[in-house]
C-alpha cells in the first residue's frame, strides 16, 4: 500500500467528473468506510486499496489514480461493489480507470496486464468469447515467454482444457456492434 507524498500532488480539476460519466457511478457517496478495500480478495497485491483509490478520483488526483497498478490487478470479483453500503460500482470504477489509462498511455509499467487486457478484449470482438488458446499464443508472442509454463499448457491440452479451435458465439456482429459503441463513447 501506498501513501501520496504532498509534493507529489498535481489535481486534475475535471477528472472526478470525467470518470463519475465514463463509469456513470456516483462516487461522491463513498464516505470511505473501508467495506470495499476490507472485502477485496486481492488487497495484498494492490499499491492502493480500493477505497483509496476511489479517494484518489474524489480529490482529482488523475496520475496517481491512472498509474496505479490496482486498477490492473483488481480482479473484478464483484466482492467490494456487492458489500458497498453506497452502491458505488467500483467494477465499473475500474474499468473506466483502465480504459483512461490506456487512452492517456499511462499504463506503461504494467506493460503484461495491459497486454493481457488488449488481447482478451481483441478475442472477444474476434470470436464473440475468449479463446483460450489464441490467448495464450497471442500473450506469449507479445511477451517472448514461451517456456514458463509449457509443461502446465501441455497438460490442459492433452486433458482437453484447451481446445484447439474456437467455438464461435452465433451473434458475433452484436459483440463487434458493442465494441463500436464503447468506442465511441470513449472518443
Amino acid at each position: 500500500m501506498r501513501y501520496v507524498e504532498k509534493d507529489e500532488l498535481t489535481i486534475a480539476p475535471d477528472f472526478r467528473q470525467e470518470v463519475k460519466a465514463k463509469s456513470q457511478t456516483d462516487i461522491d457517496r463513498c464516505y470511505q468506510c473501508l467495506t470495499c478495500s476490507l472485502g477485496c480478495p486481492v488487497a495484498f497485491a494492490m499499491d492502493y486499496l480500493p477505497h483509496q483509490i476511489v479517494r484518489l478520483v474524489q480529490m482529482g488526483l488523475k496520475q496517481e489514480a491512472l498509474s496505479s497498478a490496482t486498477i490492473w490487478v483488481c480482479a473484478n470479483c464483484e466482492a467490494c461493489a456487492t458489500r458497498c453500503p453506497n452502491e458505488i460500482d467500483l467494477l465499473a470504477l475500474m474499468d473506466a480507470l483502465r480504459e483512461m489509462a490506456l487512452k492517456a498511455g499511462m499504463a506503461k509499467k504494467e506493460k503484461s496486464v495491459t497486454d493481457f487486457h488488449q488481447i482478451f478484449l481483441s478475442n472477444i470482438r474476434q470470436w464473440g468469447k475468449q479463446y483460450e488458446l489464441s490467448l495464450i499464443v497471442q500473450l506469449k508472442l507479445k511477451t517472448g515467454d514461451f517456456f514458463s509454463d509449457l509443461g502446465t499448457g501441455l497438460k490442459m491440452l492433452l486433458k482437453g482444457r484447451l481446445k484447439l479451435l474456437p467455438s464461435r458465439l452465433k451473434d458475433t456482429r452484436g459483440v463487434r456492434t458493442l465494441f463500436q459503441k464503447d468506442r465511441k463513447s470513449l472518443a
